[in-house]
């Protein structure tokens, strides 16, 4: 179907969003006026601006506070309304959209708004325009497509239908099954966004908390599903209210868009097979990834990074025979420390491996959804990788699920055999987010990867809240916490970690220690929080205490993890998860954050408890 997004979603002049739409791929645009009106190019130039980008002029909006008035307001409202199809039809544009009112209605007359829409359809008729009619969530009297529907019946004119906007319906919790017995010829237009679940006003909510389909937690697959069931056959044009989209690079912003309407065409047409899959886009078929396949450190010296893998029970398994990169692993967790490219960068996370049941698909999928490749210098001999740049600049490769140790191993050479260390897997990789890019963030690995989000959540830290939403695979294979760090914090960084899952991680904590690991300190105050919450005491206490292991528990189960000091930006935790525990210890974090702020690299001597008291 075609695609269309109303020029309210992004940042900069006019000019530079007819440009950025243009370049992301959309078939037309919506004009929202105050980005007409504060402009200095007439409607005869932008129209045809938008001929020579190949864009379409779709609709113009919005006309407000025109019905269920008096007669002596509605006068002037008429007159407002004819100056606002004059200005359209010089755009070239066929649809305005009228707005329920919310600020002027005084009569609450089904029959009396129909009359005067009757009338505003008749002087857009004049002009070659129709009207279509929006129910806003907000509306002093009209709140409910349903009743927007049944006014505009009532008009009964051919130039005024409805607007149906996904936000204005989905927020207000209403049904929208009823969309079947609208004709598809009545619904004009049809606008779409997707917000986050919140208990707010919902006229706040809409102006600043609109997402793009995929990041909120709105059915839009269904609501879509209704529309195109009545017969609509416009486009699909997105509406978001964003304030961190209007601060934001238009041309990013508008991949980012077209993206989430390709995974919702995508998304409709696998839910309906035998209905409307011929209009609507779709995309290759990609099976989650499996498992994590590798992580991947940056820096010009890793040498300390090395110190602290070693510690740990890593093995340096070999350096590759043509980069100066090294391979660590313990288990089937492996690390990758990399030199090439790095000059003055300190150790960071900058690769996530994953292994996909089929690299192929993946990459096909990918390129359709436009994620930008991630180029690697390869050799023949080499294996290749499909790669994609998320929108922090995190890369993400990936291969086809490998049954043991992956053949792109064996490009390092004069290593050490993999240790017996109780390591298993990498759990997770935390990955920080600038504020700009979180939301385009949680779409590319929902779109690309087929992750699922968790609920966000908020961590008190000492600089501020720190907001931590995890993307996962249902098996938990794959676990991606996304954090987004205070404003405080947004100089300095914020450090990122990587997640190792051990069998024994008490055990793991003592030979660390006896390597001379420097445990992140943890207070005498979280143990005795620890003995009061859950009545742990005596010697497992004391253990837990002297390793500066963190506990927490659920009624599936309880977990014990350990955190490292951090090198660079980057630190490790080794998590254990007892019966089935599946959460991250969040109640933990916001010590871990005080301790990371007034840490100085050391742990001061605690008593030492018998061994195997923790329980396990």
């Amino acid at each position: 179907m075609r695609t269309s997004i109303a020029t309210v979603c992004l940042s900069g002049s006019l000019v530079e969003k007819l440009h950025a739409c243009a370049a992301a791929g959309f078939d037309g645009v919506e004009i929202f006026e105050p980005d007409l009106i504060a402009g200095d190019h007439s409607p005869e130039e932008i129209r045809a601006l938008a001929s020579r980008l190949g864009l379409s002029l779709d609709l113009y909006q919005p006309l407000r506070d025109l019905e269920g008035v008096d007669e002596a307001t509605f006068a002037d409202n008429i007159r407002r309304a004819s100056a606002t199809f004059a200005t359209a039809a010089r755009l070239g544009i066929d649809t305005v959209l009228v707005c329920s009112n919310v600020a002027t209605a005084t009569v609450d007359s089904d029959e009396v708004s129909a009359d005067q829409l009757r009338r505003i359809g008749e002087a857009a008729e004049t002009h070659g325009i129709r009207i279509a009619f929006e129910a806003l969530a907000w509306g002093r009297f009209i709140d409910d497509y349903r009743r927007a529907w049944h006014v505009v019946e009532l008009a009964d004119h051919p130039a005024v239908g409805i607007c149906l906007d996904s936000f204005h319906v989905l927020s207000r919790g209403h049904d929208p099954s009823a969309i079947a017995d609208i004709p598809g010829e009545k619904i004009f237009y049809l606008q779409l966004a997707d917000a986050p679940a919140l208990s707010m006003d919902v006229l706040s909510w809409s102006r600043h908390h609109r997402l793009f389909p995929g990041e909120g937690a709105f059915d839009l697959s269904r609501f879509v599903t209704c529309v195109l069931a009545a017969g609509y056959e416009g486009p699909l044009s997105l509406e978001v209210f964003n304030d961190t989209f209007r601060q934001t690079d238009p041309g990013q912003t508008a991949v980012h868009a077209l993206r989430s309407l390709l995974w919702l065409q995508d998304n409709v047409a696998t839910a309906n097979p035998e209905g409307w899959r011929p209009a609507l886009s779709t995309l290759t078929v990609a099976k989650p990834p499996t498992a994590f396949d590798f992580v991947e450190l940056k820096a010009e010296d890793t040498s300390e990074m090395e110190v602290l893998l070693a510690q740990l029970g890593f093995a340096m398994c070999g350096r590759h025979r043509t980069k100066p990169v090294s391979l660590w692993s313990a288990g089937n967790a492996r690390v990758v420390l990399n030199e090439q490219q790095a000059r003055d960068r300190q150790p960071h996370v900058a690769a996530v491996g994953l292994q996909v049941p089929d690299s192929g698909a993946t990459s096909a999928r990918a390129a359709e959804l436009m994620a930008p490749v991630a180029y690697r210098r390869t050799h023949a001999s080499e294996q290749p990788f499909g790669a994609a740049v998320a929108p922090d600049g995190t890369e993400f490769f990936w291969i086809t699920e490998s049954h043991g140790v992956p053949e792109w191993v064996a490009e390092f050479e004069a290593g050490l055999s993999n240790p017996s260390a109780p390591v298993d897997v990498i759990d997770h990789v935390n990955l920080n987010q600038p504020w700009q890019t979180a939301e385009d963030a949680v779409l590319f690995l929902a779109s690309v990867f087929g992750l699922t989000a968790d609920p966000p959540a908020e961590v008190p830290g000492p600089r501020g809240l720190v907001r931590s939403q995890v993307m996962r695979t249902a098996d938990g294979a794959i676990r991606l916490p996304l954090n987004v760090a205070p404003h405080a914090l947004e100089g300095a960084g914020m450090a990122q970690h990587v997640a190792f899952a051990c069998s024994d991680v008490v055990a793991l904590a003592r030979s660390a220690a006896e390597r001379g690991l420097q445990f992140l300190p943890v207070s005498d105050n979280y143990y005795d929080y620890l003995h009061g919450r859950f009545g742990i005491d005596g010697a497992e206490l004391a253990e837990l205490r002297e390793l500066n292991l963190l506990y927490d528990r659920s009624p599936a189960g309880h977990f014990v993890h350990f955190y490292t000091r951090t090198v660079g930006s980057v630190f490790f935790e080794f998590v254990q998860r007892f019966g089935h525990y599946d959460g991250y210890g969040v109640d933990n974090a916001p010590v871990r954050l005080a301790a990371q702020r007034g840490s100085v690299g050391t742990v001061r001597p605690r008593p030492r408890p018998a061994a195997g008291t923790v329980q396990r």
